[in-house]
């Protein structure tokens, strides 16, 4: 790809207002992502699905209890949090009628699926690296999730 293209879509992606673009040619692929927070286009602009699901008056169906809010104080000692390892949607199950892949106060060990993020549409397991107690569980089934942005806390004994 000549590399005045690549700086004309550099410049058209900055002029809009389009959060991610993705643009392919013969072999080359260019993605860009301007990070901060994920909302849906589409028929909805600019609603994160929990708008949506508020907006809509039905009960969300995949959420065992609401999620905790994020931390105020930072993680102590035999704290730690598993971070979203890409940008997608959480689903804290494998199927809308799936029981939860763990709960507050679940025990883990490594390996162990704590969720799955969709990105793309594929499916990625986020596995503990830790064992460790749920202590708790910040997003809900269908919330999007940024990457880096902490999902879980855990107590590592």
């Amino acid at each position: 790809m000549d590399l005045r293209k690549v700086k004309k879509l550099i410049e058209l992606f900055e002029a809009s207002e389009l959060v991610e673009m993705e643009i392919s040619e013969g072999e080359n692929t260019i993605r860009m992502n301007r990070g901060g927070s994920s909302v849906v286009h589409g028929p909805i602009y600019g609603k994160t699905m929990s708008d949506i699901r508020k907006d809509s008056g039905s009960p969300d169906v995949n959420a065992v209890e609401e999620p905790d809010p994020m931390p105020d104080k930072p993680v102590g000692e035999n704290e730690t949090t598993i971070d979203s390892p890409m940008v997608g949607t959480f689903y804290n199950a494998a199927s809308p009628d799936a029981e939860p892949y763990v709960l507050v106060g679940s025990v883990v060990a490594p390996g162990d699926v704590l969720c799955v993020i969709e990105a793309m549409k594929t499916f990625n397991h986020v596995e503990s690296e830790v064992s460790g107690t749920i202590r708790a569980v910040y997003k809900s089934s269908g919330d999007p999730v940024e990457y880096g942005e902490p999902l879980f806390l855990l107590d590592t004994h």
